[in-house]
């Protein structure tokens, strides 16, 4: 039997090359090796306000993207969290079961409220019991989160132990699967911090539906440092960052990408860096077009992809809902 993964993705923002290299790359290469689910976590963007004509469309094209990178539909599963009303009615009985002190804990919400503060919702600060109902209700192994999602998974594996011990085998508990690469691509004008759909700033990320025009742009003006030599240094890292990203799209070794630079400049690396994640793209915007081109297509994607798992989703929902007496 395959292991079973679940992994969410939010509509909101534009999906960049650090959600492509650190995930979906991976997601697209690991379709064979795993049973694969994947959510469009749409319920978890209302968590912030959103224009309702705006998040539709980016439903539709974050589904594009993902089906446009090379996730099979045959084989995978993509759907909409909320076309299965089971992910919002587990999280209220998980809420039941999650001691205030453990949320408190959780450093995203922390983060996420300092800069927002008079905006904060109860449902932002409730974003992990939905995250974790997302997971339980697909009795997933493994999940596929960057480091700065870890602990929600730990959460989750503490609420299903917790509730499994009151109550009897009723979870999975899964596990978090941390990609070896791509996991931390940072922002092109700030090295320092990651790569983020949310962050303000023309420089800050290359979109994958940005034009090769505007790409060699954003390449060009990334922030590098006062050296000259082009090699991997973790102590340099604007330098550092652009040569991960030309490893992710590339494949080339670290020994070989130095090797190509000897000699070069920054100048250099940045022309030729451009050249490779605008020919890399383009095969991906290609068949963005195509898809988007027929109207309903993608629409029809997403309500198999629901249909497929819904009845695992009802089936997770009914047992926990006899194990502690409602209905």
């Amino acid at each position: 039997m395959k292991k079973r993964v679940f992994s969410g993705i939010q509509p909101t923002g534009d999906i960049h090359i650090g959600n492509y290299l650190g995930a979906i790359k991976q997601w697209v290469a690991s379709q064979t090796e795993y049973e694969d689910i994947f959510c469009i976590v749409d319920l978890h963007a209302i968590t912030v306000a959103q224009e309702p004509n705006t998040l539709k469309s980016k439903i539709r094209e974050v589904a594009g993207l993902l089906f446009a990178a090379g996730i099979d539909p045959k084989i995978t599963v993509v759907f909409i969290q909320s076309h299965i009303s089971a992910h919002a009615e587990l999280a209220w009985l998980l809420n039941c079961f999650i001691p205030m002190g453990w949320m408190n804990r959780m450093t995203q919400f922390k983060e996420k409220s300092h800069r927002q503060r008079e905006q904060v919702s109860v449902g932002l600060f409730d974003y992990p019991a939905l995250m974790a109902a997302d997971i339980l209700l697909y009795e997933a192994d493994l999940v596929p989160v960057g480091e700065d999602q870890r602990q929600h998974v730990e959460l989750t594996r503490d609420v299903s132990q917790r509730f499994n011990s009151i109550y009897g085998e009723t979870f999975k508990i899964p596990e978090a699967l941390i990609p070896q690469f791509g996991a931390r691509v940072m922002g092109l004008d700030d090295p320092t911090q990651k790569m983020s759909k949310s962050e303000p700033g023309s420089g800050h990320a290359i979109n994958l539906l940005d034009t090769p025009d505007v790409i060699r742009a954003k390449v060009m003006r990334a922030t590098t440092d006062s050296q000259r030599e082009v090699c991997f240094d973790e102590s340099r890292p604007g330098i550092y960052n652009l040569l991960g990203i030309y490893e992710g799209f590339t494949g080339l070794g670290r020994p070989e990408i130095e090797s190509r630079f000897v000699g070069k400049g920054y100048v250099d690396l940045k022309k030729e860096l451009a050249e490779v994640v605008v020919a890399g793209l383009s095969p991906l915007q290609s068949r963005y077009r195509e898809l988007t081109r027929e109207p309903g297509y993608i629409d029809s994607l997403l309500n198999e992809g629901a249909d497929r798992v819904r009845p695992v989703a009802e089936e997770t929902l009914a047992k926990v809902k006899q194990q502690i007496g409602l209905g």
